[in-house]
């Protein structure tokens, strides 16, 4: 199966290097998504391709209009999921990247300037969500964040599914750290435990140290991982 991932956007150009380089790039070589990008101001209908407008009410900065919108949604005949990136969205976790991993389509629209018209949002399937607690001029680094997120876990994409399966959030747990060659360098040695060959105790180590780290930086998410084990234990 080839996911279809389609984006709206008023820079189309944002997308060019992005989707044919890397994992990304590769993906689409081998079929295993299709991009399709649009301009927003293609579903325009003045002679100054206006896409934006004063917000009723008042207030400073422009909002996007709904109607090129709905029309370019209408044009690529798009079906759930339809993303929309929005600061006020809910947050862009990898159990969403998992779930649209799994759909046949994908449809990003990007915001810029002060907003997008709510109705926009209210379009039937539309998602709201965000990245995290900060704001960025546009939707478009945002989009192709997600886009990373789902594509490199599509089967094949990656050469080792083991791969995407030990790094971060992937268990609940963020990934504990890697080391190379050298050995030593300017005096920083890699733990012996992972020069040692024992592969069950290599295993204990990067448990320990991946709980630890979680536990330290995202007790958010180690609350939520002991929660769930704890669970699982009971039943």
């Amino acid at each position: 199966m080839t996911l279809r991932v389609n984006v709206v956007t008023l820079f189309p150009e944002v997308f060019t290097v992005p989707l044919e380089t890397s994992i990304l790039g590769r993906a689409a070589a081998e079929r295993l998504v299709e991009y399709r990008v649009v301009n927003l101001r293609e579903f325009t209908h003045d002679r100054h391709n206006t896409v934006d407008d004063y917000a009723y009410g008042g207030g400073a900065g422009m909002v996007l209009k709904p109607e090129p919108f709905f029309e370019a949604l209408e044009h690529l005949e798009a079906v759930p999921p339809i993303v929309l990136l929005s600061a006020r969205g809910t947050l862009f976790q990898h159990n969403d990247a998992v779930r649209y991993s799994v759909c046949e389509e994908l449809t990003l629209l990007c915001g810029h300037y002060k907003d997008v018209d709510q109705r926009v949002a209210q379009w039937p399937g539309v998602e709201e969500l965000s990245l995290g607690d900060f704001v960025l001029s546009g939707g478009e680094f945002a989009a192709l964040c997600v886009v990373d997120a789902v594509v490199r876990l599509l089967p094949g994409a990656l050469g080792d599914h083991e791969s995407a399966a030990t790094d971060s959030l992937y268990d609940g747990l963020l990934s504990p750290p890697t080391y190379t060659r050298p050995p030593e360098y300017r005096g920083h040695a890699v733990p012996d435990v992972l020069l040692s060959g024992d592969h069950a105790k290599i295993a204990d180590w990067r448990r320990s140290q991946a709980e630890a780290i979680t536990k330290a930086r995202r007790p958010d998410l180690w609350e939520r991982y002991e929660a769930e084990h704890r669970s699982t234990e009971t039943e």
